[in-house]
């Protein structure tokens, strides 16, 4: 191996030929004008399927779009072979901008950020009345991640039939959040559904909840035939089985307009990542308030001028307690 010393001419430092061809490289990416829109729908080992104009498409991420990972409910940009036919393959090329973001991790001293779903318009939060109990501190967690990722909340509240709902609903009424009352037989017989469809209009909402609530009967009971369908072409191209519920999974609702996003069922809701300072966004009669704050209040220390807000009659006290639990939801277990 030749050494080099102090003093070396670079005319005496021999090049590397390029063997694919004498082209330099370039950092200038194409743009891909001509590339198609598609949505993505589920996640499966590093393969995106996506609708594109009403065809179904297996694709990958193009290595040019480097760490930046394409998740359920991304509108993305797609090149290549887009026939949706067998043995097939797109390629994601441009990730566009998203609208909303749910995230979590897996606990509250946990550093890295899981993306549940991009672009939808609202969070149901599954609940079961009893069996299992209710968790309001995993439902004040999914609150949080709703209100600082952008969407709208929703409760449904299943299984009215072992438990009333009025304590529950009591505790989320300064909240002014919608809510849905169902019961196992609503869910069998499917009234439970057309209630909750009306809910969903025209939105792209990701369903979230505890496992054994109801959430993933629920989901069947909206969307039956397109997950057969989906499920189906996505087995098909993997060879492999999969639980329907081990990954995020878009459905589109019949003659709504609507999707609905069947999100794996969750042990725990991580809030690590969230800052407390956009949840006060959810509060729009308190958020005037906080102008008087002192730099980085946390709205719940003697300074914060929301208390004196309050107190003129601003807002109802109820709504500043309302928020102080939801912020302190960061610094309790959910089992607290």
């Amino acid at each position: 191996m030749r050494r080099y010393g102090k003093h070396t001419d670079e005319d005496d430092i021999r090049s590397r030929p390029n063997r694919k061809g004498n082209r330099p490289r370039t950092n200038i990416r194409p743009k891909h004008e001509d590339a198609a829109e598609g949505m993505v729908l589920t996640v499966d080992r590093g393969r995106l399927t996506c609708l594109v104009d009403s065809r179904i498409v297996l694709a990958m991420k193009a290595r040019e779009l480097g760490r930046k990972a394409a998740v359920v409910g991304d509108r993305v940009a797609l090149v290549g072979d887009m026939s949706g036919k067998k043995d097939t393959l797109a390629r994601i090329v441009r990730i566009e901008e998203r609208t909303s973001l749910l995230r979590r991790t897996a606990d509250d001293d946990d550093p890295y950020e899981r993306v549940v779903v991009a672009n939808a318009d609202q969070l149901a939060i599954v609940t079961a009345l009893a069996d299992p109990e209710p968790r309001p501190r995993l439902i004040d967690r999914c609150l949080v991640a709703a209100y600082d990722g952008g969407l709208d909340p929703l409760l449904v509240l299943t299984k009215s039939d072992l438990a009333p709902p009025d304590k529950l609903l009591e505790l989320y009424g300064d909240l002014d959040i919608p809510y849905v009352v169902t019961s196992r037989e609503e869910l069998e017989n499917g009234g439970a559904a057309d209630r909750v469809r009306e809910q969903l209009d025209g939105k792209i909402t990701a369903f979230v909840g505890h496992s054994g609530v109801g959430k993933t009967t629920l989901v069947n009971a909206l969307v039956p035939e397109d997950r057969r369908r989906l499920t189906g072409h996505v087995n098909a191209v993997t060879g492999r089985g999969r639980h329907t519920t081990t990954s995020a999974l878009a459905l589109p609702l019949r003659d709504t307009g609507g999707w609905v996003v069947d999100t794996p069922g969750v042990r725990s809701f991580g809030l690590a990542h969230i800052d407390p300072s956009r949840v006060i966004h959810a509060f729009p009669d308190l958020e005037p308030g906080t102008e008087g704050c002192p730099r980085a209040c946390s709205h719940d220390e003697p300074d914060c001028a929301l208390d004196e807000w309050v107190a003129e009659g601003h807002a109802d006290p109820a709504r500043l307690y309302s928020l102080r639990r939801l912020l302190a939801t960061r610094e309790r277990k959910e089992g607290d």
